[in-house]
């Protein structure tokens, strides 16, 4: 997933990003809210997660997340925040947050709540993705073909996850390295095609039937 994060107390951010990456996720940090607004606007379509403090410079987490909603932003938002009082928490709710963590709070509570929010259909997208005889279950971060299993590193898992997302789709390679790496990461030249050569390996290798394919000068698809 990628995930962006407004905060401005920079070490939580930093030790966030981290926490995040660890678990496989592309992860971008802002640390004012005007300029969180704008990047959540104008790149919604390029994460899949926002986690919103409230008390923020420029602009506080309430508005923000109140205006992104009127501009038809459908993003899940995680508001964080050290204002625990009930009033808070409904003002954020009712602003168009779908959860609310107080700070301090236990990373796994997050990922738990994360894994929780990304669970509700925005989309109906399926619990189990199947192409073939190829099985990925998001959840439990299983892949399977022919019912033998798949060991994937968390990058490839995610970059699995978003071609099947996207079935007989041409993904070019500028959206999947958006999708799947931070904007801070400038090593675009060769670590997608890297990534899509150890994951053919895996999943291709010793099948009769190739699913993965390379569209030369433009991306990669999945065959369904």
């Amino acid at each position: 997933m990628h995930i962006l994060i407004v905060e401005d107390e920079e070490k939580l951010a930093k030790a966030l990003k981290i926490g995040l990456e660890e678990e496989g996720h592309a992860v971008d940090y802002l640390m004012d809210g005007k300029h969180g607004e704008n990047r959540i606007v104008m790149c919604q379509h390029d994460y899949d997660l926002v986690i919103l403090d409230l008390m923020l410079p420029g602009k506080n987490g309430f508005e923000v997340c109140k205006d992104v909603r009127e501009m038809g932003v459908t993003l899940p938002i995680i508001i964080l925040t050290a204002r625990d009082s009930t009033e808070d928490k409904v003002l954020a709710l009712d602003s168009g947050a779908d959860d609310y963590l107080v700070k301090p709070f236990a990373f796994s509570e997050l990922v738990a709540r994360m894994r929780a929010l990304l669970r509700r259909p925005r989309e109906a997208l399926p619990e189990e993705l199947k192409i073939k005889d190829l099985t990925l279950n998001p959840a439990t971060r299983e892949v399977t073909r022919g019912g033998k299993p798949i060991r994937l590193t968390l990058k490839e898992f995610e970059l699995l996850q978003y071609l099947m997302r996207h079935p007989n789709q041409v993904m070019e390679r500028e959206d999947i390295f958006v999708h799947l790496w931070d904007f801070a990461d400038t090593t675009m030249s060769n670590v997608i095609d890297v990534h899509i050569k150890n994951l053919r390996k895996k999943v291709d290798t010793g099948h009769r039937e190739k699913l993965l394919e390379t569209i030369r000068g433009v991306g990669y698809s999945i065959k369904s």
